[in-house]
């Protein structure tokens, strides 16, 4: 059973565009609320995935609202309980909206934006202000420093020194994830459902922190399929804003054979699932549940709750606390998962029952999955 849900009553409306910063959806705050900003990834929002992510936590499950063209607009019991993922079931029982906040929106449109709308939170006195992605690590890095009274939330990334180091400072918590934990589970189901032994992944830039999926996802598709995982095709659209460009690289893998691609690439994924639409072909979304997007196409998707990262600080501010230094969440911690496997395929039963052993033993311990490429050839994947 869903857990009962209880909505507070915060009014927030309006739109803002601070000078020099980049489109914003602002929230006109009841008196004595604690402002929560956030400054968006240039997917910004309607990306289906990070962005959209990181606004589900703090609008509807902290706010209990939904965003509008007119504003925000309280959320129904019912849509809030359908936002909740089954994989985070038993941790969000029993969830209440934090009261006494509100949320306020600023979508970068370019990386110049980013300090920019980080001051315009910092002068407007945010409870907590957030950075969604690791790109926004130097900008967020940069205002915590001149802003030592200013709180900040830094997702994907911790604070990095000159020699890319982590650091901590005092005003600052940061969240990252062991993607490559749920990405093994979708490698070890892709290998399970491919017909032609030819499967792709396909990330956006090649960072650090798209090479953690594609090393988990690759080190599960060599635990059901090592055949495939010996010719997994893998390449880069060097971005994370254009769609055009997944949609070209999937549409040649897919005339190239392959029949289940896992796409870590932001916006440019969605080009990605349009791509395995038109084809027939089977697709992994990322970061959100996919599914709807192409129900007949999107086999299942790596979730990373950022929505849940987001919701646990936004609520530990509303309760007057805050931890600096970074934390990092993965299986055990609901910080990764699969989304539900909806479509039918042969041997579905069967190929759920062994992810979910994989699922089993990486939380235990059993299976520590590589967080690099190179390690992957180290480990003899």
């Amino acid at each position: 059973m869903r857990p009962t849900l209880t909505l507070a009553l915060v009014l927030c409306s309006a739109c803002h565009s601070g000078a020099g910063a980049g489109a914003g959806t602002g929230a006109a705050s009841p008196a004595g609320a604690k402002l929560i900003g956030i400054v968006t990834d240039v997917g910004g929002r309607g990306d289906q995935s990070f962005n959209d992510g990181a606004l589900r936590g703090l609008e509807s499950w902290a706010c209990g609202l939904r965003y509008t063209a007119s504003g925000y607009q309280p959320l129904s019991p019912s849509d809030l309980t359908k936002s909740l993922p089954d994989d985070l079931r038993d941790k969000l029982q029993g969830l209440q909206q934090a009261q006494g906040i509100a949320p306020y929106v600023l979508q970068a449109r370019a990386q110049e934006d980013y300090r920019p709308d980080l001051e315009l939170l910092a002068q407007r006195h945010a409870a907590l202000a957030v950075g969604v992605g690791f790109m926004l690590e130097d900008a967020l890095a940069a205002e915590a420093r001149a802003h030592p009274e200013q709180r900040y939330l830094l997702i994907d990334s911790p604070i990095l020194d000159a020699k890319g180091a982590p650091v901590t400072l005092p005003n600052v918590e940061s969240v990252t994830f062991r993607e490559q934990e749920g990405s093994y589970l979708a490698g070890a189901l892709a290998g399970l459902v491919t017909k032609t032994g030819r499967v792709a992944f396909v990330g956006g830039m090649q960072v650090p922190l798209i090479q953690r999926f594609e090393a988990g996802f690759k080190a599960g598709l060599a635990a059901t399929n090592p055949a495939a995982a010996a010719q997994l095709a893998i390449q880069y659209t060097g971005s994370f804003d254009d769609s055009s460009a997944g949609k070209r690289v999937a549409q040649s893998l897919y005339g190239g054979g392959v029949d289940v691609l896992f796409q870590a690439a932001g916006a440019d994924g969605l080009g990605a699932i349009e791509a395995a639409k038109e084809a027939g072909k089977y697709v992994i979304g990322v970061d959100s549940d996919q599914a709807h997007l192409a129900p007949a196409s999107v086999l299942t998707s790596m979730v990373k709750h950022v929505d849940y990262a987001v919701y646990l600080a936004a609520r530990d501010v509303a309760a007057g606390k805050f931890t600096a230094g970074n934390h990092e969440l993965g299986l055990a911690e609901g910080g990764v998962g699969l989304a539900p496997v909806a479509l039918d395929f042969s041997g579905k039963a069967e190929a759920l029952k062994k992810v979910e052993e994989l699922r089993q033993k990486i939380i235990a311990g059993q299976i520590v999955v590589p967080r690099t490429p190179g390690a992957i050839v180290a480990a003899g994947h």
